[in-house]
């Protein structure tokens, strides 16, 4: 048996439903995002003042505010409670 026939080719296909479900949830680290930077603003808060609150580096504090990173849910849950927010209003 060739080493080939282990694996199995799939065909990429853009317009199959599968892909554009993924493509929809990609972008909800940016909407994430947007909402944790617009309410650390409200409260005046610099990315490291807030970084230093749950405990990450202000860089990975700007990967999240810019949607390059996707937030663990317990990262969610302290943000939630430094900006004194639910956690449904990052939803």
């Amino acid at each position: 048996m060739s080493p080939i026939a282990k694996y199995e080719f799939v065909d990429y296909n853009p317009q199959s439903s599968h892909n554009v479900s993924m493509r929809k949830n990609a972008k909800l680290p940016k909407l994430i995002g947007k909402r944790i930077k617009k309410r650390r603003n409200e409260l005046r808060l610099t990315q490291e003042e807030l970084a230093d609150k749950l405990g990450i580096s202000r860089v990975y504090m700007g990967y999240l505010e810019q949607g390059r990173n996707a937030p663990s849910l317990a990262l969610l849950q302290k943000l939630s409670r430094s900006l004194n927010v639910p956690l449904q209003r990052f939803f």
